[in-house]
């Protein structure tokens, strides 16, 4: 018994350094989308001449290098590792923030997009330290695990946008290249923490008899349920951060700080709940967590119908936030119980694949619907989504019971 203890502690404190440098990784790393994303559309503006309408394209180009990168670590999991693929998706970052720079010297708007192509493939990779973390730890920390790589969102959410701030003047006259040249250490950076990282390795531990088929696994309930779960719940998000400032400022005339301070209170209730969503889950359970996000996402909608005053579209991107935050990290520990260890590559690559570019048809559809519909509607589609996303948690749920009672 003494000597099982002592097997989890020690099994408990490897996983807690190795999320303990996940979690400074994901912060470095990820301070790299927000820097992008607010430079990246004003750089294209300024690339292109007259036509302008293609100014968001970069941004388009980011979103698709992060679908494909989501796909590319699951391949190059199995040959290099997880912890090689993570040291290469730094690389590929730190060489597109100096494509885009470059470009941004040479006014080569293509070039330019092609650079954050680069730095979204870099965050496809990043995107899988979330699945490195839960499965690097036992079962009962898997949870917390996961929430304190979100919660390294917060330092990402301050650190991206104050190094785009203070950098993006540094190499005058051409604008905002010190700002993507600054991508480049924090890539470096991240490549020298993830160093002393030790991963366990799914790759080659089961025979083939004991690896179930793609198809097989993905038609599960509870993967079904944690993949639409968690796409609901980050599309939603996208979709309604999106088109928050259009609202504010273009439909009812705020000033744009105030969509700005808007969107920072809502990144804040995007990870800050992280801290303790992973506690909430070992108490309540996974399932209950996911359906009190979807709850607080239609609780977004109610408040952004009640009105168009500043405290409506505060209130609604803070409920955002943190319905996101629930939703989301309870989702992606629905689909981590779903696999085997060796199953981790495929089924994370396929849902990753599916998750992201989902997300990106979600940024991308934003501003057209408002532009055609207007906020109004733009909050009506928060219904649909989050009760067909009720309706499959809840049968998970009596699902779990009925088994237990059996």
């Amino acid at each position: 018994m003494d000597a099982t203890v002592d097997g989890l502690q020690t099994q408990l404190q490897t996983a807690r350094r190795s999320v303990a440098l996940l979690a400074a990784t994901q912060a470095i790393l990820g301070s790299g989308p927000p820097m992008v994303f607010a430079l990246g559309g004003l750089a294209g503006y300024q690339l292109l001449g007259d036509d302008k309408s293609l100014s968001t394209a970069p941004l388009t180009g980011f979103n698709v290098g992060m679908a494909a990168g989501a796909v590319a670590i699951a391949v190059s999991s199995r040959f290099l590792g997880r912890k090689s693929s993570f040291m290469l998706g730094a690389l590929l970052g730190a060489f597109g923030a100096a494509v885009a720079a470059i470009a941004l010297f040479q006014a080569n708007f293509w070039l330019f997009a092609l650079g954050l192509l680069l730095i979204g493939l870099c965050n496809g990779f990043t995107q899988k330290i979330r699945f490195a973390a839960a499965d690097a730890s036992p079962s009962f920390y898997k949870p917390k695990a996961i929430s304190w790589i979100l919660a390294a969102g917060i330092v990402s959410a301050v650190l991206g946008p104050q190094l785009a701030i203070w950098t993006q003047n540094l190499l005058e006259p051409v604008l905002f290249a010190g700002a993507f040249m600054a991508i480049i250490p924090l890539c470096l950076l991240a490549i020298a923490m993830l160093s002393p990282l030790k991963l366990p390795e799914a790759v080659g531990t089961a025979s083939a008899a004991q690896v179930r088929p793609l198809r097989e696994i993905v038609l599960t309930q509870r993967f079904i349920t944690g993949m639409v779960c968690g796409i609901g719940s980050y599309a939603l998000m996208t979709f309604m951060m999106t088109g928050a400032p259009l609202a504010m400022v273009i439909g009812c005339g705020f000033p744009s700080e105030m969509a700005t301070l808007g969107i920072q209170w809502h990144v804040l209730a995007m990870f800050a709940p992280s801290f303790f969503t992973g506690m909430l889950i070992s108490r309540f359970g996974v399932e209950k967590i996911v359906a009190a996000g979807l709850l607080i996402l239609m609780g977004c909608a109610v408040v952004a119908h009640m009105g168009i005053e500043l405290w409506n579209f505060w209130g609604a991107l803070v409920l955002l936030g943190i319905g996101w935050n629930f939703g989301f990290i309870g989702s992606t520990a629905i689909v981590a119980s779903s696999y085997r260890p060796h199953e981790a590559d495929k089924v994370q690559g396929f849902h990753d694949i599916i998750l992201f570019t989902t997300v990106a048809l979600s940024s991308f559809s934003s501003g057209k619907v408002f532009t055609a519909y207007g906020w109004s509607f733009m909050n009506l589609i928060i219904w649909p989504v989050t009760i067909l996303c009720l309706v499959l948690i809840l049968a998970l749920m009596a699902r779990s019971r009925s088994s237990k009672s059996a």
